[in-house]
């Protein structure tokens, strides 16, 4: 249960591909044999990697594209010979790949450095963030061709590093120099740019994705895969995190920290001493810094202001739905009393909507020192204005 440091990188990776031995990059949902006709539409812009010799009978190429050949890879005119499963001689077209975009969650998985898988656990991402976030490392495999569609909101997507072919791109510099080689137009597609910065997350207390303003296309794209609607919670009132496309029945706990706070450190404490308690084996946490829009009135926008956000979700059904993950906000708002000024934490509110509730429930709790200071604004502006009314009765004011 043991998690990577908030300011430590998150290494994403893409993955679709534009292999050549890849079944689903074929129409006929398989790989070409000797005796099929090969067809690229000539139209598409494509790159194609190639990992073993293939015998073909024919092949129409792309009016610009290219292949990137292993050691031993190729094509060679088919003989005639028989080769078994392959007497059909169908015309087989390359799947269109255009359709593969950045700002896609079903695209990307989470990795180790190493590349190696990581295993779906106690923790998970709001839907923002499993999208590469702009301190994230981002992983292209080795030995596998790609195709991504880079339209945004924003004009610049920037990223910690870039790895590609087995090349890990980590400075500015040597990532315009790939961006300059003949295959980056053939990868990368759309009117957003990438932009490798080299640096990590600067803050203690976390930083935020900065994907939000892709937000409406990240949930269009996750819509599109899970039906174009979201699954129907079991609570009547379910609560909507931010940086997530679909409300969810649980407990949300957003805190509000001071200089002191360090995002590693409280989400190690909150996995080790709570979160990993029998009683919570069901439960599931998302914890990162978001920023939350300020508006005046409750109408006009004004400002946004920092907090951390704390998502909790479990895998009990109907009217037992999201009590679980109600136990533990509630346990770490206990943690919070007493021990968040120590923490670096201020304040923090929570919401609750289970299945076994009505409608939304919330509650809040600030520290001492926070409480002692309103206090004290409240009793001056009652003496404020007792003297302003005494001195009223006297005749002194009109």
């Amino acid at each position: 249960l043991l998690l990577p440091g908030a300011a430590a990188a998150v290494y994403k990776r893409w993955i679709p591909n534009t292999n050549f031995e890849t079944a689903s990059n074929w129409d006929k949902g398989r790989v070409p044999c000797a005796s099929d006709v090969v067809h690229f539409e000539k139209d598409k812009v494509v790159s194609v990697f190639v990992k073993s010799p293939h015998a073909l009978t024919d092949m129409y190429l792309p009016l610009n594209g290219e292949f990137v050949l292993a050691a031993g890879a190729g094509f060679t005119a088919f003989d005639g010979s028989w080769e078994p499963g392959c007497d059909s001689g169908e015309t087989v077209r390359f799947a269109d790949v255009e359709q593969h975009a950045w700002f896609d969650p079903t695209q990307w998985q989470e990795v180790f450095p190493s590349g190696e898988l990581k295993p779906s656990g106690r923790i998970f991402s709001v839907d923002e963030e499993c999208v590469p976030c702009r301190y994230d490392d981002v992983i292209f495999q080795a030995e596998t061709s790609f195709r991504v569609n880079t339209d945004s909101s924003q004009q610049v997507i920037q990223l910690r590093s870039i790895s590609v072919m087995g090349q890990e791109l980590s400075t500015p510099s040597s990532w315009a120099g790939y961006l300059q080689g003949p295959s980056a137009p053939l990868q990368f597609h759309g009117n957003g740019t990438l932009q490798v910065t080299g640096t990590g997350c600067p803050d203690k207390s976390g930083c935020a994705c900065g994907n939000a303003p892709d937000g409406p296309r990240i949930c269009a794209a996750l819509l599109r895969a899970s039906g174009r609607q979201c699954p129907e919670p079991v609570c009547q009132s379910p609560l909507q995190p931010l940086g997530h496309c679909c409300g969810v029945c649980g407990a949300t706990i957003n805190l509000d920290f001071t200089p002191d706070f360090d995002l590693q450190k409280y989400r190690d404490r909150l996995v080790q001493e709570l979160l990993s308690q029998p009683k919570y084996t069901g439960v599931q946490m998302a914890i990162s810094k978001v920023h939350k829009a300020q508006t005046f009135l409750g109408i006009i926008p004004r400002s946004s202001t920092p907090l951390i956000q704390i998502v909790l979700i479990d895998d009990r059904a109907g009217v037992q739905a999201g009590t679980a993950a109600e136990q533990l906000a509630a346990d770490i708002m206990e943690d919070m009393a007493q021990h968040g000024e120590a923490l670096g934490i201020s304040s923090g509110k929570m919401e609750v909507a289970t299945g076994s509730t009505f409608s939304r429930q919330t509650g809040s709790h600030t520290l001492s020192r926070i409480t002692a200071g309103t206090v004290m604004g409240i009793l001056f502006g009652l003496l404020f204005l007792g003297g302003i009314l005494f001195l009223y009765r006297k005749g002194k004011l009109r």
